[in-house]
């Protein structure tokens, strides 16, 4: 009886270490890709433009890129996710982005968290909280509403600090 309680806690010990080891692994995965996002947001910064960047991967690969291009484009869409998906979908040559992670620098809003859904992004990572109009739980709860047909998996702040001081830094200059 007690080799087979021993045996167990061993088991249990270890699946525990390995779950931790993974989310560990996923945790530095998503901070990399991150910090690609954060490059896009930095161009848009260069740009003139609210510093938000954003990529959608698929299969350890970056499929789509975006950053914020309202003012340059005179296109009130033209939101860093949106462009991402844009060119996601071209490069995959459907509007559905199944089994895609999309990774942005700042909650998105409800036009994008709408646009999410209906491309069946798998899952959604972001860096700051937008508590005025985040839509991924900051002003609302878009994305795991339960009337959608489609949910999303939602991880938030992935560089976090790094991702806010650039919106803190650039509305403080304009100021």
């Amino acid at each position: 009886m007690a080799a087979d309680s021993t045996t167990a806690r061993i088991e249990t010990s270890f699946w525990w270490s390995c779950l931790a080891m993974s989310r560990d692994a996923v945790d530095m995965q998503d901070e990399a890709w991150m910090a690609k996002a954060l490059l896009l947001a930095r161009k848009a910064e260069s740009e003139n433009e609210v510093p938000v960047g954003a990529i959608v991967v698929k299969d350890n690969e970056i499929i789509g890129r975006g950053w914020n291009r309202n003012i340059g484009l005179n296109d009130p869409s033209a939101h860093a996710e949106i462009m991402a998906m844009r060119s996601a979908g071209e490069a995959l040559g459907n509007y559905r982005l199944p089994d895609c992670t999309i990774y942005v620098t700042l909650e998105p809003c409800t036009m994008c968290a709408g646009a999410m859904i209906h491309a069946r992004l798998a899952r959604l990572v972001f860096g700051a909280d937008d508590p005025k109009t985040g839509a991924a739980g900051g002003m609302f709860d878009l994305l795991s509403h339960p009337a959608h047909n489609h949910q999303l998996q939602v991880s938030s702040g992935v560089l976090a600090d790094a991702c806010s001081a650039l919106l803190r830094d650039f509305f403080h200059q304009r100021r």
